[in-house]
């Protein structure tokens, strides 16, 4: 079984340049940390974009559901910013059908040594083996579905919405049409 990961750029991959002060995108860390993970897995690897999740827009998410829908793989990890990486959950739930989607990311860039993206990548490689077809969020060593999940900015970490006390939003959301050729 082939694991299939969608790279899509977040603070998972971002870098610092110390001349300037700002963090900003090379390549992606994935195959680093895979190696530095001692990852046993057949994992395929493939970057769609490098982009902060907060300037993605519809037709990077449309880039992302295509891949996922065309991919041969039934088991999809996607690295992502944290910042939207629910609305592209939602995306996923509402055309791709029949495949396990495990969306992960960071808060600290792995380019730091303090980061959590091997911890969320390891976590999300685990989840995508065993969870049911259907989109998951995995954070901080646990998995959510895609809509119960949210990203508390005060604690910085994700929870439940169930957990927190906000009502989960319903599985197909009705106000957004399912695309053309969903499968």
């Amino acid at each position: 079984m082939t694991i299939r990961v969608f790279v899509t750029g977040g603070t998972f991959d971002k870098e610092y340049d110390e001349l300037r002060g700002v963090l900003f995108f090379r390549e992606t860390h994935v195959p680093e940390m895979l190696k530095l993970g001692r990852c046993r897995l057949d994992v395929a690897v493939q970057t769609l974009m490098m982009k902060d999740s907060l300037d993605m827009t519809d037709a990077d998410r449309a880039i992302i559901v295509d891949h996922c829908r065309r991919c041969e793989e039934r088991r999809i990890v996607v690295t992502h910013g944290t910042d939207t990486m629910v609305e592209t959950a939602r995306a996923l739930a509402r055309d791709v059908t029949g495949k396990t989607i495990v969306l992960t990311g960071a808060m600290v860039p792995y380019a730091f040594g303090s980061s959590d993206g091997l911890f969320n990548l390891g976590s999300a490689l685990s989840f995508v083996q065993v969870l049911p077809p259907g989109v998951y969020v995995a954070m901080n060593g646990r998995w959510f579905p895609w809509n119960d999940v949210r990203k508390n900015r005060e604690t910085g970490v994700f929870e439940s919405l169930s957990e927190s006390g906000a009502t989960p939003a319903p599985t197909m959301v009705p106000d957004v049409p399912a695309s053309p050729g969903r499968g």
